[in-house]
């Protein structure tokens, strides 16, 4: 239809009234609120099967509780975690917060292609680069990226800013990115990765050349880039541990979210601990960043045993208005032998626990493990020795630092092991003690609580276990060092502790010390004794020299033992033996493994910071 033609006047003058009432709409109506789920998880370390643990349930009418066995995780839980808890919400994000590989002989068999083809069922949005993705160098990192880029339907990006490969590095320009954009219901929203600095550069083996920078910096820096581009919604994926991401979060302009990974740190509810679980912290835990603004801080403890599920409501701004969720810790539906009464009541307990998730694995991430599986369990299969009790992992003694670290029942609550730290870690030293003596000799041995991976359980210890335990591919080296060395060296690791990195923390055979954390450096070990050929326990003498038997790694001046990286080459002596192949010599010869004497564990004291 036709109109009458209007004066020009009458039609410019009414364009201008609707285009001013058109922008005065738009610039006046709020963007509406946006919802994000993130579904998380990190340090799964290869632990890709199920493992054993137990719950402290209710089986009867009172509230006695009793520890009831249970398959906690696997990744094919993870899996179907994943799916049922993405179809709850409309827009997700499926991260992973590093140290994917290393840790169990999954990788040792595999490189990490096990890791990868159990990782591409659930298809990650990101994955943070973890300091254990460089325990093999750059080069290893590349192959391990290789089997995550293998599948023709899933291109994870793996993610650090502050991570600065060597000219030449096997990781190219393109392997590691520091960010990525994600676009979900319209709206984008940037992913920070970021490495853990210190601790990768001198506890793990990055090529000589590649460097990993100031973490804040880094950070601060993809984040301005980003939000340059007008992307107001950005999380940080984090390797950098649980008070490290706290501390950091104070020190950003513009970060919203942290997922986080490094420390194992289990978040959620104080009621967990009814059920023997030893959460450190909230789910999520509310932090601020530089700006006054809410961030929200999660972390989804190790192992394949938990996915986070954290909800998000940013308002129009991009600004967090709320945050909220839940860690779902993953069971399986068997409850020991309960039955009857008792199996109705343990899962009548259960389910006023929402963390406690039953969860079935997906049949075809299953299937997928099961050929990894059979290549595993041929090669480790081959039982050694029988554990008298549990003989619990603890890097840390002390409540602080290292408290949920072991996934055995009463282990983070032992009063032996708070007051004295790991079982398995001293029982580790006292192995690489009687190695040593046999080739060459050595007084002292000494390892970092570290590279001590898991607990071993009550009952028989297998080929398996012990590859477990010391997953690594470290060597034995024999060191010749003064009593002033040995205590500089034992400074150094406590230096390291104090700075964050729990892995430092020493264990040694026939030598011990009293520990206050409280003292300036230079000032915190005391009561130093060396354990003498007659088996007496005499104070070291700072003058003398003693022969150590130590693990390359921290030889090398690794994981903060500074002092030791400072030796000539005259005092250092290759053994070219395996560490695995010396703790499982000796679990061969000693087929009853048992918590060493309290007299004989190297921390007879510990008092940790305020």
């Amino acid at each position: 239809m036709r109109h009458p033609k209007l004066p020009g006047l009458l039609l410019l003058a009414g364009a201008i009234a609707l285009t001013g009432c058109t922008d005065s709409s738009s610039d006046d109506a709020p963007k509406p609120d946006y919802r994000l789920a993130i579904l998380h998880i990190n340090d799964h370390h290869s632990n890709l099967d199920e493992s054993d643990a137990s719950l402290r349930l209710r089986t009867g009418s009172d509230d006695t509780r009793t520890s009831v066995p249970i398959k906690l995780g696997g990744f094919p839980r993870v899996a179907t975690a994943m799916a049922e808890l993405s179809a709850r919400h409309d827009n997700v994000l499926k991260l992973h917060a590093g140290d994917a590989i290393t840790g169990t002989l999954y990788y040792t068999l595999s490189e990490g292609e096990a890791d990868a083809a159990l990782m591409n069922r659930v298809c990650f949005d990101a994955l943070a680069v973890g300091n254990h993705e460089l325990d093999s160098g750059d080069a290893g990192l590349k192959t391990f990226i290789d089997h995550l880029w293998s599948a023709p339907d899933c291109r994870t990006p793996v993610l650090s800013a502050n991570l600065s490969p060597r000219a030449g590095s096997p990781l190219g320009s393109d392997s590691v990115r520091p960010s990525v954009v994600l676009e979900r219901g319209g709206e984008r929203i940037g992913v920070v990765g970021l490495t853990t600095a210190a601790k990768t550069q001198n506890a793990s083996r990055p090529d000589p050349g590649t460097r990993l920078l100031d973490e804040v910096g880094a950070a601060q820096g993809e984040i301005d880039r980003l939000r340059a581009q007008g992307i107001d919604k950005i999380v940080l994926l984090s390797h950098l541990g649980y008070t490290q991401d706290r501390a950091i979060a104070a020190q950003l302009s513009g970060v919203d979210v942290i997922v986080g990974g490094d420390s194992h740190s289990l978040l959620g509810d104080d009621s967990l601990k009814t059920f023997g679980l030893a959460p450190v912290g909230a789910y999520p835990t509310a932090a601020r960043n530089k700006d006054g603004d809410t961030v929200c801080v999660v972390q989804a403890w190790q192992y394949s045993a938990v996915v986070g599920e954290l909800e998000v409501l940013f308002d129009g701004n991009g600004t967090v208005k709320s945050c909220s969720g839940q860690p779902h810790i993953l069971i399986g539906d068997r409850l020991g032998t309960l039955q009857g009464d008792a199996l109705a009541a343990a899962r009548a307990d259960l389910a006023t626990q929402p963390a406690l998730r039953v969860t079935a694995p997906d049949t075809a991430a299953g299937t997928v493990l099961a050929d990894y599986a059979e290549q595993v369990k041929a090669f480790g299969a081959e039982p050694v020795a029988v554990a008298q009790q549990n003989l619990c992992l603890r890097r840390v003694p002390g409540t602080k630092r290292d408290a949920s670290r072991s996934k055995l029942d009463g282990c983070n609550q032992d009063a032996h092991v708070i007051a004295h730290g790991g079982d398995v870690q001293q029982l580790v030293a006292e192995a690489f003690l009687l190695q040593g003596q046999r080739f060459g000799g050595a007084d002292i041995s000494l390892q970092n609580g570290g590279g001590v991976r898991v607990d071993l359980a009550t009952g028989p210890v297998t080929v398996g276990h012990i590859y477990t335990v010391l997953p690594f591919k470290n060597t034995l080296v024999a060191l010749t060092l003064t009593g002033a060395e040995l205590r500089a060296t034992l400074e150094d690791a406590m230096q390291s502790v104090v700075a964050g990195n729990t892995g430092s923390y020493p264990y040694a055979g026939a030598l011990r010390w009293q520990v206050d954390l409280r003292q300036p450096r230079g000032q915190r070990i005391g009561a130093l004794e060396h354990r003498n050929a007659t088996g007496q326990w005499v104070a070291v003498d700072e003058a003398a020299t003693y022969r150590v038997i130590t693990n390359d790694f921290i030889a090398a001046g690794q994981d903060g033992y500074t002092t030791l990286g400072t030796l000539d080459a005259d005092r250092r002596e290759e053994t070219f033996l395996a560490y695995a192949d010396a703790f499982l010599q000796y679990a061969r010869e000693t087929p009853i493994l048992t918590r060493p004497a309290t007299a004989d564990f190297s921390t007879q004291v510990f008092a940790d910071t305020e």
